[in-house]
């Protein structure tokens, strides 16, 4: 497709040669742009489509790079990429080798910061701010916050000390009244009803007038005058919140109006110290189906540009699914169980639970502390907690899973969505590293399901250990395999042996264990007898199950989708070291570097964490052993006494 205007630009500053009719033709051709590449590649399309104006004016405000702008989370950059120089490219987006979804700084020197997490633009934009005051510099900082990233404490930690500097600094608000969930909480209705007041300028200039010539009689006349004034601009008068922090507030402007914002960030730069502009923009502008359904078309999967149907379709589950289903079922057993989520409600697959036990859901926004901590306080009073949360920002909760959970032995169940690789979103998103942070948390449960079924009885379980408990799982469809009618208790610590053989074992954890049973075949066509072992626990490690297997066999293969560092492989050499065994082992996991974007196909091959590549790194392995080295001798033995109970 021909886009006359778009082709033309080449870096931010072609936008100021360009009249304001040009710009408008500009953003519906940029609107089309995002439809007919998000469409093949997929990606977040809703808040792309919001900021096409404001991106706009941003730029032809701003002298870009000296000028920098940081985009908070960074899911709504596609705009800024394609106007600077990354238009012909973008086809690419979050392909392998393509370009990010996400800013990057290798990418573009427009990139200022590698983004992907909520709430940190403010603290960034301050830091680079002081750093050019010190430095004597005069460029402009902007950083671009949603407001639902506003539901982050991170946000008032930077706002609150930009505040107390009095750092020269543009904090630009896109309040679009959703993050990805509907916004909830304090803050958003506070955003709600500054958005909604018609006559917020007015008011506040006449109001403050009118303050200003009060007659100050005496000192209780002052003191009244004073106090009249603080509390009727709190109370009519927008922004306050945002000036009761230091900043100077400017707003509600719409977002879609380029001379309006140009007018406002050129107020903004000529002012000495931190300004709030807070714009309201449309999520899903320019697209029907996104504008209709915003929160589903935050990241969205290829689709049909004139219906907005997905291009893949399938029956199988998802684990995501899976679990939604099966919480709200033994929700329906246990009264106790109540469901968590940090703004992520459709994502983690709680929409269903929210609509069956709406007084038993909470989203908190996007507040992984706070959600942690709040379930601790529901389980001190005897609740069940479930809090679903990405494992990629559970990370952000670890000292409050140690000390508000863990230290308190407290019974919260953890469901840890988008485990391991998760494509084309790249190395913010991809859960590479729950093994490592949660198996070092003292009594922590952390266990992964093979497929989906056990996915189930996973949860179920930890819904009956009476302690914390982890259980991670993948984002993709499931195995296909036939669900269970009633749970089971799967012992805790214990694994299950798949597949038996007599040269190497395979002990796999999670989605690794699928690719582990067809690597076992592949090896048993070049003659190299294998066992598999679904682990099903990483802490407590089934140590008796790898002393067992030790003892049987030449060769230990360990395979997990996490980082190798201190993940599920280490777990498995401890358990040697505690026992003087010296047995040659394999580790297959995830690099010590942060993965790339692209299909969870292609990143998992990459890895070796696919069939292929398991049975290729065992053969290499295994020939090494037998061409030079002797068997290890047997270790110990084992009574294998599986026991399990049943509920029907």
């Amino acid at each position: 497709m021909e886009y006359k205007i778009l082709d033309t630009i080449r870096e931010p500053k072609d936008l100021k040669k360009l009249s304001h009719a040009e710009l408008a033709q500009l953003a519906t051709e940029i609107r089309s742009r995002l439809v007919e590449v998000v469409s093949e590649t997929g990606g977040h399309l809703a808040s792309n489509l919001g900021v096409v104006e404001l991106t706009i004016a941003l730029h032809r405000s701003l002298d870009s790079p000296k000028d920098k702008i940081i985009w908070d989370v960074g899911h709504q950059c596609y705009v800024h990429k394609l106007l600077t120089g990354r238009n012909e490219t973008f086809p690419t987006l979050r392909q392998y080798g393509g370009i990010s979804g996400f800013p990057k700084k290798s990418e573009s020197e427009h990139d200022i910061f590698d983004s992907g997490h909520a709430s940190n633009s403010i603290s960034v934009a301050l830091g680079i701010a002081e750093a050019r005051d010190k430095a004597g510099g005069k460029e402009h900082i902007v950083a671009v916050i949603g407001d639902g990233s506003l539901t982050g404490g991170m946000a008032y930690e930077a706002l609150n000390q930009a505040g107390h500097l009095g750092t020269r600094l543009i904090v630009l608000l896109n309040d679009n009244e959703m993050s990805i969930s509907p916004n909830v909480g304090a803050i958003s209705g506070y955003l709600a009803r500054v958005r909604l007041d018609p006559v917020h300028s007015k008011l506040r200039k006449e109001i403050e007038q009118r303050i200003k010539k009060l007659p100050a009689i005496g000192e209780l006349v002052y003191d009244v005058g004073m106090h009249i004034k603080e509390s009727v601009k709190a109370l009519l008068v927008p922004g306050m919140l945002f000036e009761e922090l230091g900043f100077t507030y400017i707003g509600p402007i719409d977002g879609h109006d380029i001379k309006e914002i140009e007018r406002n960030v050129a107020l903004a730069k000529q002012y000495d110290g931190p300004v709030l502009i807070h714009v309201v923009t449309k999520k899903g502008l320019g697209y029907i189906p996104a504008v209709e359904r915003p929160e589903k078309w935050h990241g969205i999967a290829p689709f049909i540009k004139r219906t907005g149907e997905p291009k893949v379709l399938s029956n199988t589950p998802t684990y995501t699914e899976v679990f939604g289903d099966t919480l709200v079922d033994l929700a329906k057993r246990d009264k106790r169980i109540v469901a968590i989520t940090a703004a992520m409600t459709s994502g983690t697959g709680l929409e269903k639970f929210a609509k069956v036990f709406p007084d038993r859901f909470y989203d908190v926004g996007i507040a992984e502390q706070h959600a942690v901590t709040f379930a601790a306080g529901l389980a001190l009073e005897g609740y069940l907690p479930v809090v679903a949360i990405y494992s990629t920002f559970l990370q952000r909760a670890y000292d409050q899973i140690m000390q508000d959970v863990s230290l308190q032995e407290l019974p919260v169940v953890f469901a840890v969505d988008r485990a391991g690789i998760v494509g084309e979103d790249g190395p913010t998103h991809h859960g590479a590293f729950d093994l490592t942070y949660l198996r070092s948390v003292p009594d922590m449960v952390v266990m992964a399901p093979k497929d989906e079924d056990e996915l189930r009885h996973m949860l179920y379980t930890a819904t009956v250990l009476g302690k914390p408990v982890a259980v991670r799982y993948p984002r993709d469809k499931g195995l296909g395999v036939e669900l269970s009618r009633g749970y089971r208790i799967l012992a805790e610590g214990k694994g299950e042996i798949l597949a038996s053989g007599s040269d190497v074992c395979l002990l796999a954890i999670g989605r690794m264990v699928q690719p582990s049973l067809d690597a076992a075949r592949m090896l048993g066509e070049r003659g190299i007898s294998a066992s598999v072992v679904n682990m099903r626990y990483v802490k407590p490690i089934d140590a008796e199950m790898v002393e067992w297997m030790a003892g049987k066999h030449q060769l230990l293969v360990t395979i997990e989708e996490n980082t190798l560092s201190g993940g599920f492989g280490s777990a498995v050499l401890e358990v040697l070291a505690d026992l003087g065994a010296v047995v040659p082992i394999l580790r297959l996991g995830l690099p010590d570097r942060f993965a790339s974007h692209g299909s969870m196909k292609r990143l998992l091959a990459e890895a070796g964490l696919d069939a292929n590549g398991i049975a290729y790194s065992v053969n290499r392995k295994f020939d090494e052993l037998v061409s030079g080295k002797k068997r290890p001798g047997v270790i110990g033995k084992m009574t294998m006494d599986r026991g399990s109970s049943t509920l029907e």
